[in-house]
């Protein structure tokens, strides 16, 4: 078992759970401020309301939620711990390098203030030789066996298996690698507690048994949209290398693919039939020499001893009325719901945006005709038809 034993954690470990309870990541401000002073003095001057105004808005919203001890006790009920800067086992490597990468302007570039993970695999140790395996959820059964084929074998050659736990290729990636009883990374967009897609409950507990499950989000948090983009960096920062088994024109694997090469990893794709909807991701980005084509777990384990190149625009595809939204718009629009209004309280709390901002962006949201005004609140309109564009 690694990291420290539960019971009466130190200090600035229950400083930093607080801290990743009251604050959306990547929240870049906080993490400056936390470098600038340290966890414990950030936690309590953020709880005191006295912070830079960066760092007010965001956590303002949540600052009230004072839960680090309890947040603690809820993962160790579930076999889970919070690795932090200050243990052995954080990987520094892959974090310094997305601080290399924000301060060279890529946006939401930050290391994480810490990592809740679940499962008996030192996080440092399988970072040092890892590899990102990423795609479409609506995987081919092509797609979902070169996926398969490449975490078994990247596994059994002892190298880790990263990827993101989803429906498709990150499932039958880490599939491969459980049955060949090797190492793998779940990186979720929800609390390590939660089972998301539910139908991978038992392939993350055998993810757990085999390696881990790691998650920025405090226990109970439930999925939301903005936040698989966010943990993207986190696939890729881990990663050596990401591999692209299959990607629709506009898919979250094209992020993570982005998001490798602005922190200098190479970035390879596998070429699937050109006829191929679920392939013509992967078919551009070999076509724009932003990725190198590989069909064999040799030539992956070959390929990521090369370094990759600044990032570059992954160009236009499909459009959707959302796609103009900033940070704090697109938080407050994914902390609406489809079914009931929700007030502006709860949203400012679910969003992690100070209310007055909340106020302000609701009318905004509505006259772009994505919220709704009801007599219970704010609700999410429908979305119109997405659109394409070159």
């Amino acid at each position: 078992m690694h990291g420290p034993e539960p019971g009466n954690p130190e200090p600035s470990r229950v400083a930093r759970a607080y801290l990743l309870r009251v604050a959306e990541p990547p929240a870049p401000a906080l993490v400056d401020f936390v470098a600038e002073v340290g966890p414990v003095r950030a936690a309590d001057l953020v709880r005191e309301g006295r912070v830079p105004g960066p760092v007010a808005d965001e956590t303002s919203a949540r600052r009230h939620l004072d839960l680090g001890r309890a947040d603690l006790d809820e993962a160790a009920a579930v076999g889970a711990r919070l690795v932090t800067p200050e243990d052995e086992e954080w990987p520094s490597w892959p974090f310094t390098a997305l601080s290399v990468a924000a301060a060279r302007g890529l946006r939401g570039g930050v290391p994480p203030l810490a990592l809740w993970v679940r499962g008996a695999g030192g996080l440092g140790e399988m970072a040092e030789r890892a590899v990102a395996v990423v795609g479409s959820r609506a995987a081919s059964g092509y797609g979902q066996h070169v996926a398969t084929e490449f975490g078994h074998g990247l596994a059994s050659a002892g190298v880790t298996v990263v990827s993101g736990a989803a429906y498709g290729v990150d499932g039958a990636a880490h599939r491969g690698a459980v049955a060949a009883e090797g190492p793998t990374v779940a990186v979720l967009a929800c609390g390590v507690d939660i089972a998301y897609p539910a139908g991978h409950s038992t392939l993350l507990g055998r993810i757990a048994e085999h390696g881990a499950v790691v998650s920025e989000y405090p226990p109970g948090t439930t999925p939301a949209r903005y936040r698989f983009l966010v943990r993207n960096r986190l696939i890729a920062a881990l990663g050596g290398g990401t591999v692209v088994v299959e990607a629709g024109a506009r898919s979250g694997a094209r992020s993570t693919a982005a998001v490798s090469r602005a922190l200098g990893r190479v970035l390879m794709a596998v070429p699937g039939p050109i006829t191929s909807a679920t392939s013509v991701g992967c078919h551009e980005l070999l076509r724009s020499g932003e990725a190198v084509a590989v069909s064999t777990v040799e030539e992956i384990i070959e390929s990521t001893g090369r370094l990759g190149a600044d990032l570059v625009d992954l160009g236009a595809a499909e459009t959707r009325a959302t796609d103009g939204l900033d940070g704090d718009a697109a938080r407050v629009y994914d902390a609406l719901s489809t079914r009931s209004g929700r007030s502006p309280e709860r949203i400012a709390v679910e969003a992690g945006v100070p209310l007055p901002r909340v106020r302000a962006l609701l009318p905004t949201l509505e006259l772009g005709g994505l919220a709704v005004r009801c007599t219970t609140g704010w609700r999410r309109a429908r979305a119109p038809t997405p659109s394409r564009e070159r």
